[in-house]
């Protein structure tokens, strides 16, 4: 079990790599007004989603302790990204704020899992 879960780790850090990935190599768009949310990102937090959610049910499976609540908020700051990533994706530019929020609550849902024991 511990190998599958691994396995799903090692998944969910590539989609946050993507997420966040397409977030800073538009660092210059940002500041020119041109930023866009790409494919990537939107596959990314896709993935991160789906292999969170087989992640708590991997951990449960392996009668490791799960913290639901830290496990809650990072499933909403997740859906609040995918919500705007999701509506924003076909538009040419995004507003710089938005696409700010988007790399924001990225990193804070990193600084979640990690720092959060």
């Amino acid at each position: 079990m511990d190998v599958l879960i691994n396995v799903f780790v090692a998944l969910h850090v590539i989609g946050i790599a993507s997420l966040l990935g397409g977030f800073l190599t538009q660092m210059k768009a940002i500041g020119a007004g041109t930023a866009r949310f790409t494919p990537a990102m939107l596959h990314g937090a896709l993935t991160m989603l789906v292999t969170g959610i087989a992640l708590v049910g991997l951990n449960q499976a392996d009668d490791q302790a799960v913290n639901n609540l830290k496990i809650g908020i990072k499933l909403a700051i997740l859906v609040v990204i995918l919500g705007i990533v999701y509506v924003k994706r076909d538009e040419e530019t995004v507003d710089k704020g938005l696409f700010g929020a988007v790399g924001g609550l990225t990193t804070a849902n990193i600084f979640i899992a990690t720092l959060w024991v």
